[in-house]
């Protein structure tokens, strides 16, 4: 049979994964034989390279991946970094007295490194289960070059009042919900749909051979992209709505389901 898709662009958390930031078999499984039919397989993902490589090493497989939500593009094999959005350190300083002054736990990311000035134990359970170790910044440190993403962590109810408030202020860079419990702020340009597009040039794949699943608002502009966009049913309703298919539950491991009936033996 024909491989219908070429690339397929996957959204890790919430989506591959279980609540729980499991990989279930029957997900694994689909992934590597949609991989074995001659398929690319990309993650993308608002997670940076330490935190999504692992990923990819349980399915298996290697190759470029899209991370921190198309902010930088990196290859597993050899670590470099193909592409990234850089943010003007100036622009982030209100994000970061806000941060401080309200409390709010923030990291910073360059491609690879992940940057914090203390750690909570809420946030020091968050890294765990994400596989991180960020490294802790010097009191009154510059800000590094090459920073791609400040990422806020803290309750649904915190999170809320954090868009709030810098949606209402509009301090200059662009607003990402993540998840729930996230914000991340990045280089107006940078998303997920964007990175992919400019990854679908590089490999002269066009649009329609594309598939794409996730489950937040950070993946929208990948599944609009995508000639098919596959919406978890754990995602919001404004996700699902951007969708051109919902399937089931990443508790469920519906990604398998997915790629089952619109990869692998596709029937559409």
């Amino acid at each position: 049979m024909q491989r219908k898709f070429d690339l397929i662009a996957l959204d890790v958390d919430g989506t591959l994964l279980t609540d729980e930031h499991l990989l279930p078999e029957r997900v694994k499984e689909a992934v590597r034989e949609c991989a074995r039919q001659g398929a690319e397989i990309v993650l993308c993902t608002g997670r940076g390279p330490m935190g999504a490589f692992p990923v990819l090493e349980e399915l298996g497989l290697n190759g470029t991946l899209i991370t921190h939500n198309g902010a930088a593009i990196v290859e597993f094999e050899d670590r470099s970094i193909t592409f990234q959005f850089d943010i003007d350190g100036e622009l982030l300083e209100p994000y970061l007295v806000y941060c401080r002054e309200k409390g709010i736990h923030f990291d910073l990311n360059t491609a690879y490194d992940m940057l914090v000035e203390s750690v909570s134990e809420a946030a020091e359970a968050m890294y765990l289960q994400h596989k991180t170790v960020p490294t802790v910044l010097p009191a009154g440190g510059e800000l590094p070059e090459g920073l791609v993403k400040l990422s806020v962590f803290g309750s649904k109810e915190e999170i809320d009042m954090v868009q709030g408030d810098w949606e209402r202020d509009e301090p200059g860079l662009q607003l990402i919900r993540s998840g729930d419990l996230f914000i991340d702020i990045q280089h107006p340009e940078a998303s997920k749909g964007s990175a992919l597009r400019r990854l679908a040039e590089q490999k002269n794949i066009p649009s329609e051979r594309i598939l794409a699943i996730g489950n937040y608002f950070n993946d929208i502009s990948m599944l609009t992209f995508a000639g098919l966009g596959i919406a978890m049913d754990n995602s919001p309703d404004g996700v699902k709505e951007a969708a051109d298919v919902v399937v089931g539950t990443n508790n469920d491991g519906s990604v398998a389901t997915a790629l089952r009936e619109y990869a692998i033996n596709p029937q559409h």
